[in-house]
């Protein structure tokens, strides 16, 4: 960006209602804001990055230029309020290219424990929903179950004020159904003016005056859940949800919502939740602006091998997803198929990743990872802070893998590090993470975490999956990121077969 361009963008945003009318509304502006953004991705990508192999600057940039087409989509058909603009922008824009985000609380955080802090945190403030979807990862219901809201409110501002934190994931159950103390998930975003929320929910509880509140408040932005279309979406969320989903679409962009989709990708459903069907229904025709693709993880209610995708279907999703982004530059985040965009592994709370508290106030390293060292509860009732979270031996262990894996921070060198397209220990390196649990000895964090650490079937089953996506994987991994090579083009089309294919060529 050039000085006079800086100076312009600095204007808009000292007065955030008419740097909205003015970025959607006036598109030599728009044009002039976003193009420098591409720029400046541009730039950085060229820059070479010691910490990753080559070819991942270019999968960074194209998350970060799906980002600017999300920014720029939502300016163009005028779909942000001011407060929505004003969280969404703030932090992405005036902050990353104009001045530079507030480095005190993290260069704090260097100078305490010699590492980068976490970037974000999940918190799943109440176990309770008002469904009971099939293979739930929380195996939530009607349950009084919640984080009390002094705990609540306490995570966020010291994430905020001790690590730098601007970015919180919440999750459930299903947040809207928070109360503790008068409060629910609105209030504690309302506190928080200069943070930004993601949500995932059901979509069932927006009604007309909560679409509109999100739009007063417009730093929480609900991802809606859906497990395809209709029919595989009420197949494991029962009868009528996905029309609810979508009567919730509609409210949420009549209030200018920012909003968006989660979805689950199964052995039965990977070949739909990301066809063209879908994306022209919910991101052409009802204005979801991103996705997050989660794969089932045998954990929660009733865990099933079986509903895993396969290590063959899992590569056809890598194939899809990147298509997507690539081709239609749609933000698409897969957790574990965008794995090195993020430098592998984000858990336990590792410079650039994330830890999760849940409603109980177990602190686990991952959503994903139903075991905990620590309950966040415990720690602030003897006098600590997250900081000592973070100090876990537990957490450290995983940290510790994560970088003979190959995760490097800024100034080091990535050498001889692992395959990234199979970032997760607890799925993909599963034998590692037993060995973990064995030494450290967290708690599970349920009942079905219980089961699953006391069945060797169980731990067999997931280390023969992890072989064989080694199998599937190494080649493409070696080929394109370790020796630096240019990616093959992947033609969009249906990511991987429907039913539980075991034998895929």
């Amino acid at each position: 960006m050039t000085p006079s361009q800086a100076l312009l963008v600095k204007a808009v945003f000292k007065a955030t209602t008419w740097g909205t009318f003015g970025l959607t509304h006036v598109p030599p502006l728009r044009k002039a804001v976003v193009g420098a953004w591409r720029r400046r991705l541009r730039a950085g990508a060229a820059v070479p990055d010691a910490r990753a192999p080559r070819a991942v600057a270019e999968d960074k940039l194209l998350m970060g230029l799906a980002i600017v087409r999300l920014v720029e989509r939502a300016l163009a058909e005028g779909r942000l309020t001011s407060a929505s603009a004003r969280a969404l922008l703030g932090p992405l824009i005036h902050d990353s290219i104009v001045q530079g985000a507030d480095r005190g609380p993290k260069r704090g955080f260097q100078d305490r424990h010699g590492a980068g802090p976490p970037d974000f945190l999940t918190i799943s403030p109440t176990r309770t929903c008002n469904l009971s979807c099939v293979g739930c990862y929380a195996s939530s219901s009607p349950t009084p179950e919640k984080l009390d809201w002094p705990t609540f409110e306490r995570v966020v501002t010291e994430a905020h004020e001790l690590w730098g934190t601007r970015f919180f994931v919440l999750s459930g159950g299903e947040p809207f159904a928070y109360r503790d103390q008068g409060r629910s998930v609105l209030d504690l975003a309302e506190r928080h003016p200069d943070c930004f929320f993601l949500m995932y929910t059901n979509g069932t509880l927006i009604d007309d005056r909560l679409a509109r509140r999100l739009g007063e408040l417009g730093n929480l932005s609900p991802a809606i859940s859906v497990e395809g279309l209709r029919e595989p979406t009420d197949a494991r969320r029962g009868h009528g949800v996905f029309d609810r989903a979508l009567e919730a679409m509609v409210r949420l962009r009549r209030e200018k919502v920012l909003f968006g989709l989660s979805l689950t990708a199964t052995s039965d459903n990977c070949g739909e939740i990301l066809s063209d069907e879908l994306v022209d229904t919910l991101f052409d025709g009802m204005g979801a602006l991103y996705a997050w693709v989660f794969h089932y993880m045998p954990i929660g209610r009733a865990p099933s091998l079986d509903l895993m995708m396969t290590a063959g279907q899992r590569v056809r999703l890598w194939e899809r997803v990147w298509s997507l982004v690539r081709d239609r530059q749609l933000f698409i985040v897969d957790f574990w198929n965008s794995g090195a965009a993020s430098h592998g592994c984000l858990a336990a709370a590792r410079a650039g990743g994330y830890l999760y508290v849940d409603w109980n106030g177990a602190v686990c390293p991952c959503v994903f990872v139903p075991y905990s060292p620590v309950n966040v509860r415990d720690v602030f009732a003897s006098g600590g802070t997250l900081d000592d979270v973070w100090r876990e031996p537990f957490f450290a262990g995983i940290r510790d893998w994560q970088r003979r894996y190959g995760y490097r921070e800024w100034g080091e060198r990535y050498e001889n590090g692992g395959n990234w397209l199979m970032p997760c220990i607890y799925r993909d390196h599963h034998a590692e993470f037993c060995s973990l649990v064995e030494r450290h000895r967290p708690r599970p964090a349920d009942e079905s975490a219980r089961v699953a650490q006391e069945d060797p079937d169980y731990h067999r089953r997931l280390v023969a999956f992890g072989r064989e996506l080694a199998e599937r994987t190494e080649a493409t991994w070696t080929s394109r990121y370790r020796a630096g090579g240019e990616p093959k083009a992947s033609a969009p089309g249906p990511a991987a077969t429907s039913g539980r294919e075991r034998s895929e060529s």
